[in-house]
């Protein structure tokens, strides 16, 4: 731990670019890696996810900024025997084992081969060890790969879309190991175009849309939100009238007919009926409702930065 037994960090970026040309592929990223902990690097395709993995793994280069593993005590080629990662599709040869395979592995890495029986049996390969790897499935070469990243025991694993063309049951079972990985203490930075497997796997988040951060904290400080009221009243002006300055409301939006209010401390339907009735005001329609995590990415995401 460090000072005031806050977590470690194991991965800073500051103000980290990535420029192509004209295109600003990361513009000015800055984040926090603590040990122990589960992120979500969320965007949609081109919003620059793998190429910030590729520069805190060096196979990038930055364009501006600076990133540093373990607040820059060690060197990256010591830190880097302390991580595993997974950023492109698992490449194996085709021909060999499952074992054959993981076996070439630790001899490019220079690491023992006397875990192995151990990883194969944490991903659940075990028992196809002496098949070759091209008669794996996508989800089982995936679990290859993962199994190829534990190899070192590392204490921070990164992935790159590691759900990415699988089918459901592939899936499934890659959350469940990603899940499993991080209960014995794995810090993992994972990132994902998919909602859905944030919101499962991850403790924290940082949203990414053309290069730029829009969101960090954690997944449920995202989802957490005083949501919106819906009325629809003859008299919508009058409505206005009354909430546009309501110390509970951030803002109010008329949207196919109905009048919103959005709202920025916690606010009952029943409190709202009160007002309602001591203006005599009559409404049609009253519900209250809170944004999915999709709605309050959209939110966060589509104003420009």
């Amino acid at each position: 731990m460090t000072q005031n037994n806050q977590p470690p960090i194991l991965l800073e970026l500051d103000s980290l670019s990535k420029n192509f040309g004209k295109i600003k592929a990361v513009d000015s990223l800055s984040m926090r890696i603590e040990k122990g902990k589960v992120y979500g690097l969320l965007g949609p395709n081109g919003s620059g996810k793998s190429t910030t993995l590729g520069m805190v793994l060096n196979t990038v280069n930055p364009s501006s900024g600076s990133y540093k593993w373990y607040e820059g005590h060690i060197p990256f080629k010591q830190a880097r025997k302390k991580i595993g990662a997974i950023i492109e599709r698992p490449n194996f040869y085709p021909y060999l084992t499952a074992i054959k395979n993981l076996e070439l592995v630790c001899m490019i890495k220079e690491y023992p081969t006397d875990g192995l029986e151990e990883v194969l049996k944490y991903v659940d390969l075990w028992d196809r060890r002496n098949s070759k790897f091209k008669t794996f499935s996508l989800g089982m070469k995936q679990r290859l790969a993962l199994a190829s990243s534990l190899i070192n025991k590392p204490e921070m694993l990164i992935l790159d879309e590691p759900t990415n063309g699988l089918d459901p049951e592939g899936i499934h079972k890659v959350r469940d190991l990603i899940k499993k990985i991080a209960s014995r203490g794995t810090t993992i930075l994972l990132a994902s175009h998919l909602l859905d497997e944030v919101e499962k796997v991850c403790t924290d988040v940082v949203i990414l849309k053309n290069g730029v951060k829009y969101y960090e904290g954690s997944v449920s400080d995202l989802s957490k939100n005083h949501g919106y009221i819906e009325l629809i009243s003859e008299d919508v002006e009058l409505l206005i009238q009354l909430f546009e300055s309501h110390k509970d409301i951030s803002k109010t939006e008329i949207l196919e007919g109905k009048l919103i209010l959005y709202l920025k401390n916690e606010l009952s339907v029943k409190e709202i009926s009160k007002q309602l009735a001591a203006k005599s005001i009559y409404v049609t329609h009253l519900v209250k409702k809170v944004p999915s995590l999709e709605e309050r990415f959209l939110q966060i995401t589509k104003t420009p930065k």
